[in-house]
């Protein structure tokens, strides 16, 4: 089994905090998204992972430090690291293709902008699995249709009338992602466009229309990290669920004095915090120092200081110093508020 994981967007939606950091590195609960999405993929695939490939944009902002620290995640995982490049970003479909060395066998592919709870049970009688979760409002997603056999027949986006509850949240298995490279070589050498770029969706739909079986699966839960807001949930909710979890979160470097933490909250490697009530959903990177203050519903980086702060539903980067009484802020790196 491999895992392919397109991630050469900038992520402007989470700006700042993107400025510096490609998105699929930000931290969420004490870890990087890509990082926390491939390791749970792993976790419940109960299969080998032969490889992991990882798609990156310009090498000017996804360097050489993003590099390593993609390999070393793979390694860890006992499989071969890959790295791609997407230089010119003309879609999903464009995206997977650049892995194209890569495409054969068995494979899952994951966008790497969503984190998820689920159990991979992979039905082996179907060419492919589409990822989905049950959603209020399906005129907001892309969603699937179903014949009677529970067939996935049609991908809809943003459907004006009824179709199904069921969105694609951007995880699919193939059983020879080799058939989907053929369809999506097509789509390329016919340039076969969709809002101006390349999508994965075209080529599944030439695999459908010769007859490859698509089954869904379920997830239960469906986090997504698109901006600040999502994000500062997400944290909310991975927070909750590592806590069910037993898994250790605050970090026993950490320094505490005259300080309340209501859990959960994550907290790194070396903080300080002085006279502070943090918490509950609260993540601190390493090396951050808060003292004089109060934090709650917060995601807040490594090597920054808050003082003197009643923070609540807010997102701060890394290296920043804060000193002051706002509320619900947006913070990017190398800020300095005094």
């Amino acid at each position: 089994m491999k895992i392919i994981v397109p991630m050469a967007g900038r992520g402007s939606r989470l700006r700042p905090h993107s400025l510096t950091v490609p998105k699929p590195l930000i931290p969420v609960a004490g870890k990087p998204i890509v990082h926390r999405l491939v390791t749970d993929i792993a976790s419940v695939l109960n299969e080998e992972i032969e490889e992991i490939a990882f798609i990156l944009g310009d090498p000017a902002f996804f360097g050489d430090e993003v590099v390593e620290s993609l390999k070393a995640l793979a390694i860890e995982l006992g499989a071969k690291p890959s790295i791609y490049r997407q230089l010119d970003p003309k879609g999903t479909g464009h995206a997977i293709m650049c892995a194209e060395p890569s495409l054969s066998g068995p494979a899952v592919i994951a966008y790497a902008d969503t984190l998820i709870r689920a159990d991979f049970d992979l039905d082996k009688d179907a060419d492919s699995v589409i990822w989905t979760k049950r959603v209020e409002n399906p005129s907001a997603y892309g969603v699937v249709n179903l014949n009677d056999k529970n067939e996935i027949v049609e991908l809809v986006e943003k459907p004006e009338t009824f179709v199904s509850d069921q969105a694609v949240i951007g995880i699919y298995y193939f059983k020879d992602v080799a058939v989907l490279k053929k369809e999506l070589q097509y789509v390329l050498d016919h340039n076969i466009i969709n809002g101006g770029e390349y999508q994965i969706n075209d080529g599944i739909k030439r695999m459908m229309a010769n007859g490859k079986v698509f089954k869904t699966g379920a997830v239960t839960e469906w986090m997504d990290c698109g901006n600040k807001a999502v994000t500062i949930e997400t944290n909310q909710r991975m927070l909750g669920f590592l806590e069910k979890d037993g898994e250790p979160l605050i970090a026993k470097s950490a320094k505490l004095e005259n300080a309340n933490i209501i859990e959960p909250c994550f907290i790194g490697e070396n903080v300080i915090l002085k006279d502070a009530t943090v918490g509950p959903f609260v993540s601190i990177g390493n090396n951050t120092v808060i003292e004089n203050s109060t934090v709650k519903n917060s995601l807040i980086q490594s090597h920054t200081k808050i003082s003197n702060a009643n923070l609540d539903n807010a997102m701060i980067g890394n290296h920043v110093v804060f000193n002051g009484n706002f509320e619900s802020i947006s913070i990017g790196d190398y800020s300095i508020l005094e």
